[in-house]
């Protein structure tokens, strides 16, 4: 074991804590340890300096990890692959004769009235794989005991666990991004998104600069945290909540009649805006519960975290969608939606395992199949800054 001598650092730090000189730059080499991948074959003892020293504790870095991502997981089915989705368009009125009743005219009640009706048909599957080879024998060497052994093995199995749900949370995310891209690109397409606001994609901090002269230097990172923005973003959240509520054609892509009750609604919040709400607006106030954002799940991000967290990633999405139309969009806040807008249905996760007996060694496949779909039918609305 190497052993090194800090006692003129820590008469430094003793000084600097007890406030008798200025903070100073610390040489902390001597002190932390930051591993080595091998051992050193010079770490022997401080005695006869020939002893090779010996491992006292193992540690195996298996942290479960459970990921965390809007909660649109659907059912699934074991025969078939298409999903079907059949809706019908709501019929037209037409004159009530009972009213208007003329002598020796003829009323024919045999009129044929055909019901207009819709089918989706969903037949994407994404599918991969995570292969890992095993060994036993050959890796007993570097145990003490088989509960080490066991130990190593599982740390193994919970790395391709948390792989699988990072790569599966990603592609819950997608899908609520490539749905989004749909919403923004249906409202401007070509259109600047900083020189209007859609009914489907909402510019807050445009409908908010026509109502506040004042904030016209405004910008998108600077506006989640002003209180009166935050307060005008809650109000028109708020609205919506209700405008989905009633039947319209305004809300979705297809410019279907649709409706989606409280109950049905998901709302999806960025963190970085329902931080700042809570921190900047709602802790100053006093009955905080008319200025409360609508009861949400929160993401960190729609698509990436970048390589700080910067407003402006955190709120981003770049992406190509299936009808090959490509979109970046920046300032996203939230998202409302209906539950049959978009899903995660037909799961199959498994993992197959074959075993090579002239290596000794066996190899397992973690295997996940699994369809998303997004349906430009129903509801959803998107709330951004640009």
């Amino acid at each position: 074991m190497e052993v090194r001598q800090i006692f003129e650092l820590m008469n430094s730090v003793t000084s600097e804590v007890l406030g008798r000189t200025d903070l100073v730059t610390e040489d902390l080499s001597n002190v932390v340890d930051i591993g080595t991948e091998i051992f050193n074959a010079s770490a022997v003892d401080n005695y006869v300096r020939s002893l090779v020293d010996h491992i006292g504790k193992v540690v195996f870095v298996n942290r479960p990890y459970t990921g965390s991502v809007p909660s649109v997981l659907m059912d699934g089915w074991e025969y078939g692959s298409i999903c079907e989705k059949i809706s019908a368009d709501m019929p037209e009125a037409t004159e009530n004769e009972t009213w208007n009743l003329k002598d020796g005219t003829s009323y024919d009640p045999n009129i044929f009235y055909q019901p207009k009706v819709n089918a989706k048909f969903f037949n994407k599957r994404v599918t991969f794989e995570i292969p890992m080879s095993f060994t036993e024998r050959q890796v007993k060497e570097s145990f003490d005991s088989p509960a080490q052994l066991n130990g190593f093995i599982s740390m193994i199995y919970n790395e391709i666990d948390k792989s699988m749900t990072v790569k599966i949370d990603s592609l819950v995310m997608r899908t609520i991004d490539n749905m989004i891209g749909m919403t923004v690109y249906a409202d401007y397409q070509a259109t600047e998104q900083n020189l209007k606001s859609g009914v489907k994609a909402v510019n807050l901090l445009k409908l908010y600069k026509d109502r506040n002269a004042g904030a016209a230097d405004l910008t998108a990172d600077k506006a989640i945290t002003e209180p009166e923005f935050i307060r005008f973003a809650s109000y028109v959240m708020g609205m919506y909540e209700k405008r989905l509520a009633k039947i319209s054609t305004l809300f979705n892509v297809g410019g279907k009649a649709r409706f989606t009750p409280a109950d049905l609604l998901h709302v999806v919040l960025l963190a970085d805006f329902a931080s700042s709400a809570g921190a900047y607006l709602q802790s100053d106030t006093f009955h905080n519960e008319f200025v409360a954002l609508p009861k949400a799940e929160i993401v960190p991000y729609w698509q990436a975290s970048g390589k700080g967290y910067a407003f402006a990633d955190t709120s981003k999405i770049d992406i190509t969608m299936p009808d090959n139309n490509s979109i970046a969009v920046s300032g996203i806040l939230g998202v409302m939606f209906d539950r049959d807008a978009l899903g995660v249905c037909n799961r199959d996760r498994r993992v197959t395992t074959n075993y090579n007996a002239k290596g000794e060694f066996w190899n397992q496949w973690a295997k996940f199949d699994c369809e998303y779909f997004n349906d430009s039918n129903e509801n959803f609305v998107v709330f951004f800054v640009a």
